[in-house]
């Protein structure tokens, strides 16, 4: 299975806005440009809501049935390891492999010292194209990398190696992820987890690396975007000629992750991609339920009453719901509206606080930070919220729809969606 070039993670916390989002990926098809959708649900999310793998497999076919879409869709089971990872065989095509918690910790001297002689063709002065210079490589430099991500890369095999056990067929996409993690990975180290990636055998298509910034959820990207900038474009050279080095995947790309919103970086990043002719996965998992908040808001009724009423419960809760996301949330508690401010909020009032618009002097990135963790409280109304997304479905879906194809496709594909 060969992933496409362009690829869109569209998570859905409540599986309902799946047509919403296909929806946005008919209208740039209809332009020019193909963009696949690649379900994903973290087992992290399951628990919370009460769901299970299969469901967001029901969700992605019911989509794609709807709306006649031809083209390749995937459900990915999101940042699974070996401990959870038999969950989402049967219903999963797409496989995230989460190797942050083991990055740090040394594999074996003896795996660790056959690395270094491995590789050590490589020492010297390594010219890669489209890096402003050379890489100076020392043994010294394979083995520190080698005892930072080795094992983690061993494990990431494991993990490949049993789901292709379960999946015979060998008709899954693999992902490696390590963007949980403090630092950035440099050039030279993102070059050498890509040889330990190969020497495992896994047939990664996507890589997620850790870059320089805050990726929050929910918010626009924190940091130096000429950082960024330097980090992406030399990690899409390292794949470039890791690709013909090590026998990689000829598809191999990029992925980013807690890529919603990331507004002020979309544009560096397409200029990238042109520059190398490269493919990208993006990951947009949290917009989604954000955007049906915002609907049920616009909707009015009972619909801005469940919008009032999970922000309410979710101040009274805000250690419970920030605790999971901690390393990706950053909330001034004290810039937060009161549950009686909002209580007097009408519809409109509730929906440009929320909505991602850095030019409205109402948008509030304390606000929708608080609203993205507490998804949970809207699992636990159960049929009140998900009647209320039915009522409004039309306020709902427009937002879904809008948000996606607006705010997150048109920078990234500048010359055609947006031109």
């Amino acid at each position: 299975m060969q992933l496409e070039k362009y690829s869109i993670g569209v998570g859905d916390r409540f599986a309902r806005q799946g047509k919403a989002q296909l929806q946005a990926l008919v209208m740039a098809k209809d332009a020019g440009v193909e963009i696949v959708p690649v379900w994903n649900k973290s087992y992290r999310e399951h628990t919370i809501v009460g769901t299970s793998p299969d469901d967001v497999r029901k969700e992605a076919d019911a989509a794609v049935s709807a709306l006649n879409w031809t083209g390749s869709y995937y459900v990915d089971a999101d940042h699974i390891g070996l401990d959870n990872v038999d969950e989402f065989v049967d219903s999963s095509d797409f496989f995230t492999l989460d190797v942050a918690d083991a990055i740090g910790t040394a594999a074996s001297a003896d795996d660790v010292r056959a690395f270094v002689e491995k590789w050590s063709k490589y020492t010297g002065n390594l010219a890669i194209p489209g890096l402003d210079a050379a890489l100076h490589v020392t043994r010294g430099d394979i083995e520190a990398i080698a005892r930072k991500f080795l094992l983690a890369v061993q494990e990431a095999g494991r993990t490949y190696r049993h789901i292709a056990e379960k999946k015979r067929n060998g008709n899954f996409v693999t992902e490696v992820s390590m963007d949980e993690t403090d630092q950035p990975q440099s050039p030279k180290e993102m070059l050498f987890i890509l040889a330990a990636i190969a020497e495992q055998g896994i047939p990664a298509q996507t890589i997620a690396p850790k870059f320089t910034g805050e990726f929050y959820k929910g918010i626009d990207y924190v940091g130096d975007t000429a950082q960024f900038e330097k980090e992406f474009t030399e990690d899409l050279a390292v794949i470039a000629f890791a690709v013909k080095e090590f026998g990689l995947p000829g598809n191999l790309k990029l992925s980013v992750h807690s890529g919603s919103d990331k507004f002020s970086v979309y544009p560096l990043m397409a200029k990238a991609l042109k520059r190398f002719d490269a493919g990208l996965h993006l990951k947009t998992a949290g917009t989604t339920w954000l955007e049906e908040l915002i609907g049920l808001a616009e909707g009015g009724g009972d619909g801005l009453e469940v919008a009032k009423d999970i922000y309410t419960q979710a101040l009274s809760r805000y250690d419970e719901l920030c605790e999971p996301y901690a390393p990706v949330i950053d909330i001034d508690k004290n810039a937060l509206p009161t549950a009686d401010e909002v209580s007097s909020w009408d519809g409109a009032r509730y929906a440009r606080t929320l909505r991602h618009d850095q030019a409205c002097p109402d948008y509030s990135i304390h606000f929708r930070q608080m609203l993205h963790v507490a998804y949970k409280i809207a699992a636990e109304m159960g049929t009140r919220y998900y009647d209320a997304l039915a009522r409004y479905e039309e306020s709902v879906a427009g937002n879904v729809t809008t948000n996606l194809f607006d705010r997150h496709l048109k920078p990234l594909f500048p010359g055609t969606l947006n031109p």
